[in-house]
């Protein structure tokens, strides 16, 4: 029933070509309701012709839409990178499933070799 940011449409509509009435407004007497007659019915059926196009519109919204928080979170990210030799801590647990005062952090681990972008072979700095 709500549209979507992404598509600008409610998913019902990109399924079946048009909006859906929920219960309250049948027993309400909308507007839309009270002036539902035969026409209304070969309408439907060009609004259904219509269900690609409107899917095809949706698609380019959303990669609109997926460019602009992408753009967004770049903006805001800092990049990192470590060299060999660097001490660092490697995540053992996400942040919510840590009881209090645990730390969701092992290491300190010591970077053995870089082997892609963001990727890190770590030994313990034990050994």
């Amino acid at each position: 029933m709500t549209p979507k940011e992404g598509t600008g449409v409610t998913p019902f509509h990109l399924v079946y070509g048009g909006e859906a009435v929920v219960p309250v407004e049948i027993g309400v007497k909308s507007n839309r309701i009270q002036h539902y007659n035969e026409e209304n019915a070969e309408w439907r059926l060009l609004e259904l012709d219509f269900v690609d196009e409107t899917c095809d519109k949706a698609a380019v919204q959303l990669m609109a839409y997926r460019q602009r928080m992408t753009q967004n979170y770049n903006r805001r990210v800092i990049p990192r990178s470590f060299q060999v030799g660097d001490l660092v801590w490697k995540k053992v647990k996400p942040v919510d499933d840590t009881i209090k005062l645990e730390a969701p952090w092992a290491g300190p681990f010591k970077v053995m070799e870089k082997l892609r972008s963001g990727s890190y072979y770590l030994e313990d700095e034990d050994g």
